[in-house]
């Protein structure tokens, strides 16, 4: 289960602060490190024998990014690519068991009550509405819920989710439990949004795709990558929350929702 967004205003005060901090977190293994640190010395080494022309000094900074990717241990295209999960991806995994996790978060402000937003999501009948993956989601009771869900390649994947903590009107965090298709823990919180423009949604989830990267990769290809659904998805949400349809371009030439 991913780290809900700060409870109080001391909290807030410092969360920025904590984000700005995640940027460095470490996603190399330690032979990455030690190869990008051996090839940033190898072109310090060529760049400054070719110092005064432009390949010489691109080869210098070329070094210096190798550097400081080995040096933190942080590769920007990993976290991009989501093929590595950050310190907090690692510790969802590590609580759960999980040896190739992920994480994706996405946020969207909503022009409704949080009130609103709560009770809709919190019926999770409701979800395969603007969630386009899922195929279908059964209430089996108070806190447990079973899944439906597309995959590439036209499968279908099923679990049964179990709600682990929910405050009314602020938060719902739920996960898989055994047997699912596919583990994964999500939390999806709700804020008042600044100058009373609705609310602030917060999606977090953590999953473990049956092959690793190599399945992030190829559901890429077939569009169906959780990272891209969930962004759609959210967008979805919004235009179904605030104008009470979701937007299509279903049937033009080119396009997405």
């Amino acid at each position: 289960m991913a780290a809900a967004l700060p409870e109080n205003r001391s909290e807030a005060r410092h969360a920025p602060a904590r984000r700005a901090d995640r940027r460095w977190d470490v996603n190399m293994s330690g032979i990455e490190r030690v190869v990008s640190l051996l090839g940033a010395g190898a072109l310090a080494y060529l760049g400054w024998r070719r110092r005064g022309d432009t390949v010489g000094a691109g080869m210098l900074l070329l070094g210096g990014l190798l550097a400081l990717r080995g040096a933190t241990g942080h590769s920007v295209v990993y976290r991009s690519l989501g093929l590595a999960p950050d310190a907090t991806g690692r510790q969802i995994a590590a609580a759960r068991g999980w040896t190739r996790a992920a994480r994706i978060e996405r946020s969207v402000t909503i022009n409704r009550p949080r009130a609103d937003l709560y009770r809709f999501w919190r019926d999770f009948r409701n979800l395969p509405a603007f969630m386009r993956h899922l195929e279908a989601v059964a209430v089996l009771s108070g806190r447990r819920s079973h899944w439906v869900a597309k995959a590439p390649g036209g499968r279908l994947v099923e679990w049964d989710a179990e709600i682990e903590d929910e405050r009314e009107n602020e938060r719902i965090a739920w996960r898989s439990v055994e047997g699912a298709d596919i583990r994964n823990a999500g939390t999806v919180t709700f804020r008042d949004a600044p100058d009373r423009r609705g609310t602030e949604m917060r999606v977090y989830l953590s999953y473990e795709p049956p092959m690793g990267p190599l399945g992030r990769g190829v559901a890429k290809l077939f569009g169906e990558e959780p990272a891209q659904q969930l962004r759609d998805d959210l967008r979805c949400f919004k235009n179904l929350m605030e104008a009470g349809e979701i937007a299509t371009v279903e049937g033009q030439p080119s396009g997405r929702p």
